[in-house]
């Protein structure tokens, strides 16, 4: 199933992962964010696109399973939408996410985002295939070409990792989910410091989208990069900033990470 399968069953209350996305005995995170995203969308004012949403790796959503998506609409004012989810799967939480959509109102108050750092250009950066056996099953669908630090488990103790990255067979839109989709397929960058494997789980994930969302075609490559901020006693608090080609921020993202090693 591509990702835009899986997004369009969104529209039900259960929906089953097929293990191709999965990461280790979970599934993909940024999938089940993309999920959430597009669950709470369909439940708010039409038009209001989602500013930021939080999520809460409660356990792991396992591929194969009926997971029931409880959406909550928690609050709908006048500009301001806020929504909660839950994902339960055999009578379990294992993902609350909490989505805040707000339409845009003037004000006096305008900053623009400080450049997207220099880069060489996706084609010139060498390409990651898939190794099956090696790498996550959900790495299949996104390339990701490094520019920034390290890759996991090299042993290198760079504070920043990132690169571009796409879809390898473009969806039809490059909405908010496929985006989220996107953002979470990076490794922690606390994994570049260790010099062999060692489990890992993200605790939590936040994301903050920019709107209007600057222009994305299905095909674009996105710049990431991830940076420390701190870790210790096996835990790693990362933040990352995501352009377009063109420099445009795309949105902002923040993720507490457990790494067991």
């Amino acid at each position: 199933m591509t990702l835009e399968d899986i997004l369009a069953s969104a529209s039900r209350n259960e929906v089953i992962i097929p293990a191709n996305w999965a990461q280790g005995r979970a599934t993909f995170g940024g999938l089940t964010g993309a999920l959430a995203c597009e669950r709470m969308q369909s439940v708010v004012t039409p038009g209001r696109p989602m500013r930021a949403m939080q999520v809460s790796f409660v356990g792991p959503v396992e591929p194969g399973i009926p997971v029931a998506l409880e959406v909550e609409l928690l609050r709908e004012g006048k500009s301001v939408s806020q929504v909660l989810l839950r994902m339960v799967q055999d009578g379990s939480t294992r993902l609350v996410a909490l989505g805040s959509f707000g339409s845009g109102r003037e004000s006096e108050v305008s900053v623009s985002p400080l450049p997207a750092p220099e880069a060489p250009a996706p084609e010139d950066c060498e390409s990651t295939p898939f190794i099956e056996g090696m790498m996550p099953n959900f790495a299949q669908f996104i390339e990701m070409r490094w520019c920034f630090g390290s890759r996991p488990f090299s042993g290198q103790k760079h504070r920043d990792m990132g690169g571009w990255m796409q879809f390898r067979e473009a969806p039809s839109k490059l909405d908010e989910a496929a985006i989220m989709a996107l953002i979470d397929a990076w490794p922690p960058v606390p994994l570049s410091h260790l010099t062999s494997f060692a489990p890992n789980s993200s605790l939590t994930w936040s994301v903050e989208l920019m709107d209007p969302l600057p222009t994305v075609k299905p095909d674009d490559w996105l710049l990431y990069h991830a940076s420390i901020d701190r870790a210790s006693d096996g835990y790693g608090n990362v933040h990352a900033q995501i352009w377009n080609r063109q420099g445009e921020l795309v949105a902002i993202s923040r993720q507490t990470v457990a790494v067991f090693g």
